[in-house]
């Protein structure tokens, strides 16, 4: 059973750096098809922040394009989401997704506030 196991996230005001990991459990990090994060703020519906393929090949929500980076770190099997510049709008739970095949895996989402 893969599970992804999220660390990071809290509070910060704007303008505040915050990074997030996620790492897979019993399986390499490149054997997914992608991999990376969504968030869903309240009241809204769950979006993509950013996706990437083991190519490297990536995909950045506009709204936080420039401002957020996701890499990969072999040595502890994890990808990790660098968000600067954070802004209130980007006030959400956040959630690591992988896929694989036809099956989608999501971490369990951890909390990013940024507040005033």
């Amino acid at each position: 059973q893969v599970q992804l196991v999220e660390s990071g996230g809290g509070l910060v005001h704007p303008g505040g750096s915050l990074k997030l990991s996620c790492g897979p459990s019993a399986r390499p990090i490149f054997s997914f098809d992608s991999i990376g994060w969504y968030r869903q703020a309240p009241g809204k519906s769950r979006e993509l922040v950013v996706s990437m393929t083991p190519s490297g090949t990536t995909t950045y929500a506009d709204s936080v394009n420039g401002r957020f980076g996701i890499s990969v770190n072999l040595g502890k099997n994890q990808v990790d989401l660098q968000m600067n510049n954070l802004k209130s709008e980007d006030t959400a739970v956040y959630y690591c997704h992988a896929k694989f095949l036809s099956t989608e895996f999501w971490g369990q989402g951890t909390q990013v506030t940024v507040l005033d």
